[in-house]
């Protein structure tokens, strides 16, 4: 996998983290150490996903090696069309969330990282098939995703929750597109 695919993957899987730490800053209004903390925390759960995606679908290999890149994209397109229509649907009444109190916030903290990572996961399951170095990639999503939600926290206190959306939707078009590559890489119809 190429650096520029590397960095492409890791702003895409970030996206959803930059999302939610736009909301929780904009409820929250944290000073940068809160928002360094809430960074780490969103980065190393997003990068262990990935790992675990990985292993699981290192674990399937055998089994699934002739329709792999069948399943890379309908992955890396389920979860790039997840984004995308969460980033375009109108939020509903019931999505405004009223602030909780800091006492909870740590733990709202991790079950936010967690439910943002979990396309990471399984983006890792896709990668399984890829023969791809996951120590690298996990490394580029955990920092890219601690930069940017390190900066979605500090953006939300300032600007609120109008960015989230925009990042989301750049993500999905960016998931589809390199399922959509590595399909038709497998296939012979296109070569990198």
């Amino acid at each position: 996998m190429s650096p520029i695919t590397i960095l492409l993957l890791s702003l895409s899987l970030s996206a959803d983290a930059f999302a939610a730490a736009i909301g929780r800053g904009a409820v929250h209004r944290p000073t940068l150490p809160e928002a360094l903390r809430a960074g780490l925390v969103f980065g190393i759960i997003e990068a262990v996903t990935p790992v675990i995606g990985w292993a699981l679908g290192l674990a399937a290999a055998d089994f699934v090696q002739s329709v792999d890149h069948w399943i890379a994209f309908g992955l890396l397109g389920l979860v790039g069309g997840k984004m995308i229509w969460e980033a375009t649907r109108s939020p509903s009444p019931d999505d405004a969330a009223p602030a909780r109190p800091r006492s909870r916030g740590r733990l709202a903290l991790v079950a936010t990282a967690v439910g943002t990572s979990l396309d990471a996961a399984a983006v890792g399951v896709s990668l399984a098939f890829l023969g791809v170095n996951i120590g690298v990639i996990a490394v580029s999503i955990g920092l890219t995703t601690f930069v940017l939600a390190t900066l979605g926290m500090l953006v939300g206190r300032a600007a609120g929750t109008r960015l989230g959306p925009i990042a989301e939707l750049i993500g999905g078009i960016l998931l589809i597109g390199m399922g959509t590559r590595i399909l038709l890489e497998h296939l012979g119809l296109i070569a990198w």
